[in-house]
């Protein structure tokens, strides 16, 4: 597995840092990690749309989202790489740009498997290391500060009550043209949660230095105040 491209940002005379952001489904994580990356000028890592460009590759070619030998084959071959534009960010995927059907919702349903097999976690690990390792990252995740940045200097885990996490989930959902009930929206975080939180491999959990963040009720710029202030604090 390989990438291309994906700079980190510049800030003259000072030390790139590897900020790490992680929490469960609609904490926020996301709107959060993007903002405060163009507040530091760094790159925004989206690890979540790598595990979604494996389980992309995966279903092209057949193969069973369980079937490890499979998956350690095709992460050997993938090719992943972030593009920054004036649009935004975009994921290429073996020279081809998968931002938006890497959101659909089968796509969604096969990472949430293929991210529990221990090759997948293993190579798409070692490949997020190798785009943080000259600093100018917000890495966003589930794992980023206990698993794969464990050395990072600043580490946050966003928080949030079940009931506003599934609404902000249900409304990013609908704003993408997603026809979805709440009660589903709220079945599928409680489902969530529960895998997260009971997986033998990186279970979700903040890492013992982490900065711990409960957002509910506070918008995305109050948390990226919150969390900058801790950065220039230190």
């Amino acid at each position: 597995m390989g990438f291309s491209g994906g700079r980190g940002g510049r800030r003259k005379g000072k030390r790139l840092e590897i900020v790490t952001i992680d929490g469960p489904a609609g904490a926020g994580k996301s709107t959060v990690s993007k903002m405060l990356a163009r507040r530091l000028n760094y790159m925004y890592l989206d690890t979540g749309a790598m595990y979604r460009a494996v389980a992309l590759r995966a279903l092209a070619e057949g193969i069973d989202p369980k079937d490890e030998p499979a998956l350690e084959r095709l992460c050997a071959k993938l090719e992943i790489s972030f593009r920054e534009t004036g649009e935004g960010q975009r994921l290429i995927c073996q020279g081809e740009d998968v931002t938006e059907r890497i959101r659909e919702a089968e796509i969604g349903w096969m990472a949430s498997v293929v991210s529990t097999m221990r090759p997948v976690r293993e190579a798409l690990g070692a490949l997020q290391r190798k785009m943080g390792s000259r600093g100018g990252v917000v890495a966003e995740g589930r794992d980023m500060g206990t698993v794969v940045f464990p050395g990072a200097r600043f580490k946050f885990f966003l928080v949030a009550n079940p009931r506003e996490r599934s609404l902000r989930r249900y409304r990013e959902l609908k704003a993408k043209g997603r026809e979805i009930k709440l009660e589903e929206v709220e079945r599928e975080v409680r489902e969530r949660d529960a895998q997260d939180a009971c997986r033998e491999l990186a279970p979700l959990k903040p890492a013992k230095d982490a900065h711990l963040i409960d957002s509910t009720g506070m918008t995305p710029e109050e948390v990226v105040a919150q969390m900058l202030a801790i950065i220039q604090k230190n």
